[in-house]
């Protein structure tokens, strides 16, 4: 029985071809590739005020935005529990807390009351994130940070390309926006990320501290008329920079993106007309004229499905098919759990979601067979409950 992963990137010949030119070119790590790809990333968000700074990861990328915000020992930022572990670890990297808030049953996104009430005086940032890319309740939350003189940084890992109220996440009115193109995100560079900010200063501070905290990039150093060996060193960087190499994909898979989204599109289709009637909870759609960039697709096992979660996934392995879980709550997990001595009561929402979440897969790679036989595998295992 051929086994169906959950997830494979989706590599064309376009993108092999500009790799194999790079490495041709001697230009391996970050030259002309990668400020190709950043104008073109501006470009694709439409807005001429943003600046796009490309990084080796979405991490990287969230770190760089809360150091650009001055953020530090002391200072609070507010998460939501329900996230990968990255939108958290970085704000242990600058020594601050990260302070952990429940989600909305509905959306599994950030909820701005819960935003709102867990305010202190030591709060200096939220990261909201656009869970399985559908866009957070972003008037709602800018109004209670501007209320508060709260900094928005939104972790977009799964968000291109969401829009919120016809607006494209990465040009809405929060302080930085910052995406993943990991392997299976809905569009890939291998490995990297992208930081997006209208602001000047902000886009200045990453550039400098994605490279050591030198104030000319290399790719400048050896291109410009000034002295190649001479550079300063202004401020105590990281290695964040993106490659050329995973800027060539990144050019190319983001020509590709309105045609992945169509079919993401398609698929989500598929599967709400396939699996509407069975003991499953199926994601919401975006409001009507925005568009969910449906990186995943979350399921909740019913109680009334006669399975746990975890039998679910089992079974469905057995037939053939891939499943994972998104996400294992901060709150679960030893170090976050240990560490602020939280527990399960406190995110009765979350915790709850955790329970009953599987991940089915949807990848663009996929074939109509592929998706007909995550169905048969979903009705089995549910019938055979």
């Amino acid at each position: 029985m051929e086994f169906l992963p959950f997830a494979l990137p989706d590599i064309g010949e376009e993108e092999i071809l500009e790799v194999s030119d790079s490495l041709r070119s001697g230009w391996i790590t970050t030259g002309p590739k990668a400020k190709k790809f950043e104008s073109d990333f501006t470009a694709f968000l439409g807005d001429p005020a943003v600046q796009s700074i490309s990084v080796n990861s979405a991490t990287s990328g969230l770190h760089l935005a809360l150091e650009a915000l001055g953020i530090g020992p002391g200072d609070e930022v507010v998460v939501p529990t329900y996230t990968f572990t990255a939108t958290a670890e970085v704000v242990r990297y600058l020594g601050a807390k990260p302070i952990m808030v429940d989600v909305d049953a509905n959306t599994f996104n950030i909820c701005p009351e819960r935003f709102s009430n867990a305010i202190s005086e030591q709060t200096k940032a939220v990261i909201v994130v656009h869970f399985a890319g559908l866009a957070c309740d972003m008037d709602a939350i800018l109004s209670i940070a501007k209320k508060n003189n709260v900094k928005v940084v939104e972790d977009a890992a799964h968000a291109l390309p969401t829009t919120y109220k016809g607006k494209l996440v990465g040009t809405l009115d929060s302080d930085f926006t910052v995406f993943s193109f990991y392997a299976n995100k809905t569009m890939t560079t291998g490995e990297g990320g992208m930081v997006v900010t209208r602001n000047p200063e902000l886009a200045s501070r990453c550039r400098i501290m994605r490279l050591h905290g030198i104030s000319r990039d290399a790719f400048d150093r050896y291109t410009s008329n000034k002295p190649a060996w001479f550079y300063e060193v202004v401020a105590p960087g990281y290695k964040y920079n993106m490659p050329d190499i995973s800027a060539a994909i990144g050019i190319h898979q983001l020509r590709r993106l309105p045609e992945f989204h169509a079919k993401r599109v398609k698929m989500a289709s598929f599967y709400k007309e396939r699996l509407s009637g069975l003991p499953l909870e199926l994601p919401p759609s975006a409001p009507s004229g925005d568009a969910h960039a449906l990186h995943l697709y979350p399921v909740r096992i019913g109680h009334d499905a006669g399975l746990s979660r975890d039998k679910f996934i089992e079974n469905m392995a057995a037939l053939g098919v891939g499943c994972s879980v998104h996400f294992i709550p901060l709150h679960v997990h030893p170090y976050w759990r240990d560490t602020y001595k939280l527990a399960p009561s406190m995110f009765p929402v979350a915790h709850a979601i955790f329970e009953q979440e599987v991940t089915l897969p949807l990848y663009t790679k996929m074939t109509e067979k592929d998706l007909e036989k995550v169905v048969a595998a979903v009705k089995r295992v549910l019938g055979d409950a």
